[in-house]
């Protein structure tokens, strides 16, 4: 008798254990599909908006990479990642201009994230090509050029290289954050390019901000502090960012976000490698990122050089290279 209520008991315990796995395998099913849902619908929006720009001449290539192959950055074997961020203006079949220039570092190990915003007209020595603007190098060479340049003239070897077009950053805010960004405004921020593409026009105070408006503001440098000013609201807005990315609504519309950025940004970063950098912050999500500008504000000075250069930050070139290394953990 006592053995054939062990048997039941046993039989028992497998239903339960079978009904588990199967609701185990449902609700992954569901996870699933609802994130290849958002992932297609976002890439869809995006794609229906590069459309859209290409009707009025304004969109960016988002076929083939070209500069996948010419990219020599290898992964150097320890747990760290780091990245060569590069924020571009691509108007039609012009030469795209690269505006912003990070170098983000991700330590899993110790669940740190370092960001340093390079200013665009630092005076660099571009290799085979002299003494230029930073952002130059894209222009000479791609993001080739602009990684052999940080290396030689800072020590930082870029393992990776990621591209957004400046478009993709405003679809990115309105997926994320489809009722917009609150954001103090510290001044008034007026300015129309000459061709009237770029029309900045913010007031001062607490407002809240879509896309194309947060775009305004991270971008303006048009006044006494110019790109110092720029780099500060572009690493407050990524503080922002962060916490919008980490909160239970970010991690819901992940999917969707990467929908959205992929026609807009070229990387050599594989898809296996992304997935597990997700994981990781989903797991671990990061708390604080320590952030630098170069040059810092105690060793630049404007300098005017020779045409078609014009005006450069320069800088104590060793003393800059020192200032990174040791942000960085480096020992040279």
């Amino acid at each position: 008798m006592s053995q054939k209520r062990s048997v039941r008991k046993l039989q028992k315990k497998r239903r339960k254990r079978k009904v588990f796995i199967a609701l185990y395998c449902l609700f992954f099913l569901i996870v699933l599909g609802y994130a290849g849902y958002e992932y297609l619908l976002g890439k869809h929006q995006a794609m229906n908006n590069q459309a859209s720009a290409e009707e009025s001449g304004s969109s960016i290539e988002a076929s083939a990479s070209p500069y996948k192959d010419s990219f020599q950055g290898k992964d150097n074997g320890d747990s760290r990642m780091m990245v060569l961020l590069l924020g571009i203006d691509q108007r039609g079949t012009e030469l795209a201009r690269t505006d912003t220039i990070m170098l983000a570092e991700y330590d899993p190990e110790s669940e740190s994230t370092k960001i340093a915003s390079l200013m665009r007209d630092t005076y660099v020595n571009i290799p085979d090509h002299g003494y230029n603007k930073l952002n130059a190098a894209f222009a000479l060479g791609g993001p080739e050029l602009l990684r052999e340049t940080i290396a030689e003239n800072f020590g930082i070897e870029a393992e990776y290289y990621s591209i957004i077009d400046f478009k993709g950053f405003t679809h990115i805010i309105d997926t994320l954050s489809p009722d917009g960004i609150e954001m103090n405004i510290e001044k008034d921020m007026h300015y129309v390019s000459g061709g009237g593409d770029t029309n900045i026009d913010l007031k001062e105070g607490n407002h809240t901000l879509d896309g194309e408006e947060l775009l305004g503001y991270v971008r303006f440098r048009g006044d006494a502090r110019g790109d110092f000013a720029r780099v500060e609201r572009q690493q407050k807005v990524i503080d922002i960012l962060k916490d919008e990315l980490v909160s239970f609504q970010g991690v819901l519309k992940a999917p969707r976000l990467i929908g959205t950025l992929q026609p807009y940004i070229d990387t050599n970063i594989g898809g296996s490698k992304i997935l597990q950098l997700g994981k990781d912050l989903l797991m671990n999500p990061m708390e604080d990122v320590d952030m630098l500008s170069i040059p810092t504000t105690d060793n630049v000075w404007d300098e005017r050089k020779a045409y078609p250069i014009g005006l450069v930050l320069n800088h104590d070139e060793e003393q800059t290279r020192n200032t990174l290394q040791l942000f960085f953990g480096n020992e040279e």
